[in-house]
């Protein structure tokens, strides 16, 4: 005869089983070889979700506690859940999907410097502009500046100024003593125009607009482009403005979203504006023969609207390849290439899992490019040709798994291809796709080619100078500006540096060569 009065013993082993079965699975893919360390944070997130719905499912049905336990426990964690989202915030992700958090008690003390004197060796006579998104001719690559001195520890950078500013990812376009970028203040956001010399702003264009993303953060992610004295910014959420330089006042406005019927991506436009030709050229969306569109420098009238392809933060660019000009674009699903007159399309190329693709393709000699992306897909070469009765084709030369650039665009130097690959800096041989070296991982942060030297912002707000070979990376030094992460893609006008994240801004004056 049993006393019903004696509860029941506790039916431990589920929980113990599905505790060690979580553990061993979170190993096992922690451990387990892969290319793309986004996809196996992913599954290590996504395993201990599971692992956490089936002990809650184990303790509140199949533990035999009672119900005032069951409840009790239930109870703790919820308190314990509710005072950790009341002590941290959640501040995104990075690049490789690890969530960051801060705590909401803590805020940062940003220490603004008088501004810098005007001194006349400040003047911008001999400093060559940075125009647009990865310098003047968007490929990451500076000629015509100072040479740059190597050790940082003996002769480190000035800091002109340091100034808080508003969340986005936008970068800076300099022109003269003008640095333009885009910010979200409040509910607005807003095209900023600084003095490079001292920070002080010169002008503001705001919209009441907001673009919102927890996951990938708030506020707009494209860099303005300057072109005769005429600042083309488009916003996180499709507004394309044609500014003034002199005074940031309006001279015309395009919603994109809105003209492209829908199709905004995930995570916002984040490509930056093209100017070639008259034309304004910006990736749109994902409706039919809507992909592409080109708007009138003076007016922003439409000229033409093509392609129908989803669209992703790519920003479009111009190459000559097979003997002729056109406008590559690397959409989400396929790699599309356009005439610059009248937006046909040339020739396409299917791409990708659905990632989404920011690096820049890369032009390798008269008939080749170079496409790249993370998420463990990696690049390939495409040979582009073009028959005797005009039509354009794309073939593979080469698919490898040895350059996976996510965020950063890499560079060619004597046949050899530099950049991050899934945040590690490497040195591939484009001809062959073999790899010369991988080393320092420097994480998804943006890199420029300075010279002979090698310029990388890294993802936790280091920057890092390097004397790269087909050999090894040599790393000559370092000198930390940040310390907060840091994707925004940097501007280098001749020995100044911009750079900021979504917090702050600032400028450095490098040492140059004596």
């Amino acid at each position: 005869m049993t006393d019903s009065s004696v509860p029941p013993r506790l039916r431990w082993w589920p929980g113990i089983a599905i505790f060690f079965l979580t553990v061993v699975s979170i190993a096992i893919a922690f451990a387990w070889p892969t290319s793309a360390f986004q996809m196996r944070n992913i599954v290590i997130f996504g395993l201990g979700c599971l692992g956490l719905l089936f002990l809650a499912t184990w303790w509140l049905t199949f533990s035999r506690a009672s119900w005032r336990m069951r409840l009790g426990v239930v109870g703790v964690v919820l308190l314990v859940a509710g005072a950790s989202a009341a002590a941290f915030r959640f501040r995104g992700v990075t690049g490789d999907f690890i969530p960051i958090f801060e705590p909401r008690w803590v805020r940062e003390v940003v220490i603004v410097p008088p501004p810098a004197e005007k001194t006349a060796d400040l003047d911008q006579s001999g400093r060559p502009d940075f125009p647009q998104y990865l310098g003047p001719h968007r490929n990451c690559v500076l000629t015509g500046g100072p040479a740059l001195a190597r050790d940082w520890v003996k002769e480190p950078p000035q800091v002109l100024w340091r100034q808080p500013i508003g969340i986005g990812w936008s970068g800076f376009a300099i022109v003269g003593n003008r640095a333009i970028t885009l910010e979200q203040r409040g509910e607005e956001e807003a095209v900023t125009c600084l003095d490079v010399r001292t920070g002080r702003q010169l002008w503001a264009y705001t919209d009441p607009v907001r673009f919102e993303s927890s996951f990938g953060g708030n506020g707009p992610r494209s860099t303005p482009t300057i072109v005769d004295g005429r600042v083309f910014t488009m916003g996180g959420t499709g507004l394309l403005n044609c500014l003034s330089l002199e005074t940031g006042a309006k001279i015309w406005q395009r919603n994109v979203y809105a003209d492209a019927e829908g199709g905004r991506p995930e995570w916002g436009y984040a490509g930056s504006p093209l100017v070639h030709e008259g034309k304004v050229i910006v990736s749109a969306g994902k409706s039919h023969e809507r992909s592409l569109w080109a708007y009138r420098v003076t007016d922003g009238a439409v000229v033409w609207r093509e392609g129908s392809q989803p669209a992703s933060y790519s920003s479009p660019m111009v190459a000559t390849l097979a003997g002729a000009p056109q406008i590559l674009m690397f959409n989400m699903i396929a790699i599309t290439a356009h005439d610059p007159a009248t937006g046909a399309v040339l020739w396409e190329y299917p791409w990708g899992i659905r990632q989404p693709h920011v690096a820049q393709p890369l032009p390798v000699g008269p008939d080749r490019v170079v496409f790249s992306s993370g998420y463990g897909v990696g690049s390939e070469l495409l040979e582009i040709q073009r028959d005797a009765a005009g039509k354009f084709s794309a073939t593979r030369v080469w698919k490898s798994i040895n350059f996976r650039a996510k965020m950063a665009s890499f560079i060619e130097r004597a046949g050899l291809l530099y950049g991050l690959d899934d945040g590690i800096l490497a040195c591939v041989d484009w001809q062959d796709a073999k790899r010369r070296w991988k080393e320092g991982r420097y994480g998804h942060g943006q890199i420029l080619s300075v010279g002979e030297l090698l310029l990388v912002t890294a993802e936790n707000g280091e920057i890092i100078l390097l004397a790269p070979t087909p050999d090894a990376a040599n790393e000559l030094t370092r000198f930390r500006v940040f310390n907060t992460k840091t994707w925004n893609p940097p501007a280098l006008s001749g020995d100044l540096l911009l750079m900021r994240t979504d917090q702050e801004a600032v400028c450095l004056r490098l040492p140059t060569a004596k």
